[in-house]
């Protein structure tokens, strides 16, 4: 059945995002291991969505998550007010001086370039967004009449950050299904989050409870096979050709095993060098397949390329846009985002819509 929204006056919010937001450092065109100076950014895959939506399609959005209150914390609150993003639900935990207890997490991440991929190292353990759990937050109260929001998206970074965040997903989910809000699920696995805490088998376990309480899944092969366990055949390791007919596959053993979903997406990219990919995407929406078919893009900083594309296929969804238009934006935006520094996009509608038109780069001026 096709995706039905709830109504832009009938919520305070278009999207309410729920995860985990990190300083990330950053290095630059150098390496982490040899650098003398970072960049500072925020970021979080949850959150990036949410940061799209506003800053470059000009919705209302706001997230949920949890900051030691310290001046980190304050350097985050910092940098998520510059993005436009309401913090009215974000939870501020008490410091108790040096981290013992609560603490805010790190991200360290390398572009890569050519042959050298990027690389992240994060210091995340034992921060304030990790040790949420049921009850934190009054759901009722965000989703229900009195505030409410006409979508709500999280996924599997939160989920895999402890055995408690796992749970406050599933009673966030719960509660915006209660009063019709879309719900959609972002798999995002992520191997340094689940190795210490039962790997792939753990993963599967969690995220397969979380999917079945999902309208949209968004993911990409690795993710569909390392967190439900549902894999895409007749593909080589190396993932130098992504044949359409296999996806189509997947997304289609993917839709039976889960009835509930309306849609699941998957982002298609080939990673010929870490600055030149093929990028592109699938999806199954309403019993029939939607593709984007890849194009060579130039990637000045792949990180966060994933959540633009999203939030552009959110997007549109929220505004009323045909599917295909909507997938064909989460494309655009995702390309985009990736020409610049940081977690976060830095594009506008007008150039998210001229890349979907086929406008070269020639320079506008």
């Amino acid at each position: 059945m096709p995706l039905t929204v709830r109504a832009e006056s009938q919520c305070r919010w278009d999207c309410v995002s729920l995860g985990e937001i990190m300083l990330r450092l950053d290095p630059g065109d150098g390496r982490i291991h040899t650098a003398r100076q970072f960049q500072a950014w925020e970021g979080g895959g949850e959150y990036n969505v949410a940061r799209g939506l506003r800053r470059c399609f000009g919705l209302r959005t706001a997230v949920v998550t949890a900051f030691a209150d310290n001046p980190v914390g304050r350097l985050l609150e910092d940098l998520i007010l510059q993005g436009g993003v309401d913090m009215s639900l974000v939870r501020w935990v008490k410091y108790d001086g040096i981290g013992r207890t609560v603490r805010n997490g790190l991200n360290f991440t390398e572009r890569g370039f050519g042959v050298r991929a990027a690389v992240g190292c994060s210091d995340r353990g034992n921060s304030a967004a990790s040790q949420m759990k049921p009850g934190d937050v009054d759901w009722e109260s965000v989703f229900g009449p009195a505030r409410g929001s006409r979508w709500f998206h999280t996924g599997g970074i939160f989920a895999g950050l402890s055995e408690s965040t796992a749970r406050v997903a599933a009673e966030a989910m719960q509660a915006a299904k209660k009063y019709g809000t879309v719900v959609s699920y972002d798999l995002n696995y992520r191997e340094s989050l689940w190795k210490g805490i039962g790997g792939k088998a753990r993963s599967q376990e969690v995220n397969r409870q979380l999917v079945g309480g999902a309208d949209v899944l968004i993911g990409n092969e690795e993710d569909f096979s390392a967190a439900l366990d549902i894999k895409l055949e007749g593909v080589k390791e190396t993932f130098d050709e992504l044949p359409v007919a296999s996806y189509e596959r997947m997304l289609r053993q993917v839709a039976a095993s889960y009835p509930n979903l309306k849609l699941v997406a998957s982002t298609l990219r080939t990673a010929r060098t870490a600055t030149n990919n093929a990028w592109g995407a699938i999806a199954l929406y309403d019993g029939e397949i939607l593709h984007v078919p890849q194009k060579d893009v130039e990637i000045l900083d792949r990180v966060g390329g994933g959540d633009s594309f999203a939030s552009g296929l959110i997007y549109g969804f929220l505004t009323g846009k045909p599917a295909q238009w909507a997938l064909e934006c989460g494309v655009a935006h995702g390309a985009l985002a990736m020409t610049t520094p940081g977690d976060t996009s830095m594009a506008t509608l007008a150039e998210v819509e001229r890349v979907m038109k086929g406008a070269s780069a020639r320079i506008a001026r």
